[in-house]
């Protein structure tokens, strides 16, 4: 146990990564507040109920955050096999009467005290996988043979998480499954041979039957003003919110789009209401305070010694930044509709913590599998 949790650590902990990743919290659960009030007050009579829901899972994905920074990360490597599994089970039991079913989803599985959402479980569980896979033999990426499994693995989470139904989900555990292939060695002209093989299975798609529901996100994305009453009504009130925020914003908690006219403003578009209430400059500080924890996690997987270490924050950077950008481009019109939240600013629950988590796992990897940061060569100095 000693080797897992140590006093000592070997380097010193990255730990602007904590100073970060504390200030999207605390910005996300103010937000969060601001953005769901009347949300709270129209569903369940009480302005804070979503406000109280946020602060517990920050609560718990701070206390996972500490445990995770304090457990050195090998021990990941040896149980990957295993946290693959159970992710798998747990999509599996997504088809059983566990499964909860919410607006023609089938999403959440219902353990009585709590649900959880074994797609957004799926995404971490595969970055662990797949640092371990290729750590075992680092030459497997290079020969096409050697990455069929990572395929074959990531292909059945898509199958698994597709038929819930959860096409956006399911293709972000394919990107992180391909970025990370990317970073162990897989040969580019293989990637784009893949990503031509997915353009064309997600237009296969969205033409069938079962795919009828994203063909409609896809046509209302294209021009969401053509149906601003039906399926483009979410994208256009977020574009109505962000319009009407300008360069500085109406104020803190002056924002009209969240009394009633934004869905849910608190989950998938909350970055509308960010962008009402602060404007251009609160959102660019936002996106600011990303891209330096994004950086700083690359900074780190860059400078790990270690290759199972280096694929992991890498897969991890890798995770944080798709969320970024695809939210962003999702609430500004740039991308089809694909409930993807904001990572620590959207409502909490599952993602937030397992957000947190790997934050924890990157301040352990800053601490145990590298050398200084800043100056590789201050331990030899």
């Amino acid at each position: 146990m000693a080797d897992l949790i140590e006093k000592k650590n070997r380097s010193r902990a990255d730990f602007s990564v904590t100073v970060l990743t504390l200030i999207l919290s605390l910005f996300g659960v103010a937000m969060v507040l601001s953005a769901s009030y009347y949300q709270s007050l129209s569903k369940f009579g009480n302005f804070y109920h979503y406000a109280k829901d946020d602060v517990m899972w920050m609560v718990i994905g701070f206390a996972v955050f500490i445990f995770c920074s304090l457990l050195n990360y090998r021990v990941y490597r040896v149980f990957a096999v295993p946290i693959m599994a159970v992710g798998l089970v747990l999509l599996l039991l997504i088809f059983t009467p566990m499964g909860i079913t919410l607006n023609n989803a089938t999403r959440w599985l219902d353990f009585k005290f709590f649900t959880v959402m074994p797609g957004e479980i799926a995404k971490t569980c595969i970055i662990f996988f797949i640092a371990w896979y290729y750590s075992v033999d680092p030459e497997r990426a290079k020969k096409l043979k050697g990455n069929l499994p990572v395929l074959a693995v990531a292909g059945l989470c898509f199958f698994l998480i597709y038929r819930q139904p959860n096409l956006s989900t399911a293709g972000t555990v394919l990107l992180i499954a391909v970025g990370m292939m990317f970073l162990a060695g897989f040969p580019i002209r293989y990637i784009i041979l893949l990503a031509i093989a997915g353009v064309g299975a997600f237009a296969l798609i969205i033409m069938l039957p079962s795919g009828r529901y994203m063909l409609q996100r896809v046509l209302s994305f294209t021009d969401p003003f053509a149906d601003p009453l039906g399926d483009g009504y979410q994208v256009v009130q977020g574009l109505l919110a962000l319009g009407s925020g300008g360069f500085l914003g109406l104020g803190p908690a002056q924002s009209i789009q969240k009394t009633l006219y934004l869905p849910e403003p608190q989950n998938d578009f909350i970055i509308a209401i960010i962008g009402e209430e602060l404007g251009f400059v609160g959102v660019v500080a936002m996106l600011a305070v990303f891209l330096a924890l994004i950086y700083r996690c690359i900074k780190i997987a860059v400078a790990c010694d270690d290759y199972f270490g280096m694929l992991l924050a890498g897969g991890i950077s890798l995770h944080l930044a798709l969320q970024v950008i695809l939210n962003v481009a999702v609430v500004s019109a740039s991308f089809f509709p694909t409930g993807v939240t904001l990572p620590f600013v959207s409502l909490g629950g599952n993602a937030t913590v397992l957000f947190l988590a790997e934050m924890g796992i990157i301040v352990n990897i800053s601490k145990h599998g590298t050398a200084d940061i800043e100056d590789p060569e201050s331990e030899n100095a």
